[in-house]
């Protein structure tokens, strides 16, 4: 329902450098630009004061106040929740914000309201624009689900689609998505598998002695990276099976009490995987 700013309650004080934020002048601008697009929650009435409480939107709602307008559409809540609604939200990743920004695009959004929309520079938009151009379908499958800067995707699209995966793959098994870790990954990457092997990779602090032993030690972590893969399921469930067994065992004080006496190292050995709840 529209409701007047003025009867609308804060729950809490926001903070005094709140107007000096990027996600406060973002809103502002998407507000601006395209209107409100998530109502605020707030609670009925109360009969007495003629106040409604509100419980989500407080930087909405002071950037409604500051753009001088009167009422605004909120969701009353019927139960007085004490957590934040946007909890519940999944965040939007980075692949998904690119197919977001692409469509609309297609759609006839010039790239400019875009921009100013989201209060960004039309930079940011480009890039996130091109974000996929030069990366292969199989690192856009594994990376779907993650956000990391489109500047991720420049130092990638200097690799082969073979090598892409492979970075790919590493970066998410080390959950590390930063440039810097990539830029890391393309400096021990063999000139076979560059897109331009003729390009020389910039390196700092690092012989081609040093490169070479990096290169052979990444590979050692990628293949044992891939066994581990293979094996992780069977080697849970052998885990979580020995641990019930040991569990059970142990509940014997006749067979606890032997294992003190004759066997203690074995018997600490017994207890820690008892104790183990996975295999990190």
């Amino acid at each position: 329902m529209m409701v007047a700013i003025d009867k609308i309650l804060p729950s809490h004080k926001p903070s005094g450098t709140l107007a000096a934020s990027a996600k406060f002048k973002q809103i502002r601008s998407s507000i601006v630009e395209i209107g409100l697009i998530e109502p605020l929650i707030v609670t009925p009435v109360d009969p007495v004061s003629g106040q409604h409480v509100l419980l989500d939107g407080h930087v909405r709602l002071i950037a409604l106040v500051e753009l001088g307008v009167k009422e605004v559409a909120c969701l009353i809540a019927t139960d007085d929740e004490a957590y934040t609604y946007n909890n519940r939200v999944n965040r939007l990743s980075t692949v998904q914000e690119h197919f977001m920004i692409r469509r609309a695009i297609d759609n006839g959004v010039s790239a400019e309201r875009l921009a100013s929309a989201l209060s960004v520079d039309i930079s940011q938009i480009n890039k996130k624009f091109n974000l996929l151009e030069g990366i292969c379908p199989e690192v856009a499958e594994i990376l779907k689900d993650r956000q990391f800067s489109a500047e991720l995707s420049r130092v990638l699209r200097k690799m082969k689609p073979l090598r892409q995966v492979e970075c790919a793959e590493l970066m998410v098994s080390a959950n590390n998505l930063s440039v810097i870790y990539a830029t890391a990954l393309l400096a021990t990457t063999p000139a076979a598998m560059l897109v331009d092997p003729k390009v020389p990779k910039k390196v700092t602090q690092a012989n081609q002695e040093q490169l070479a032993r990096m290169e052979r030690e990444m590979g050692s972590v990628q293949a044992l990276y891939r066994l581990a893969e293979q094996t992780y399921g069977e080697d849970v469930l052998s885990l979580m099976l020995v641990r019930g067994y040991l569990k059970k065992l142990l509940e014997n004080a006749q067979v606890t009490k032997y294992l003190r006496q004759r066997a203690a190292d074995v018997l600490e050995q017994f207890v820690a995987i008892v104790a183990t709840e996975s295999l990190e």
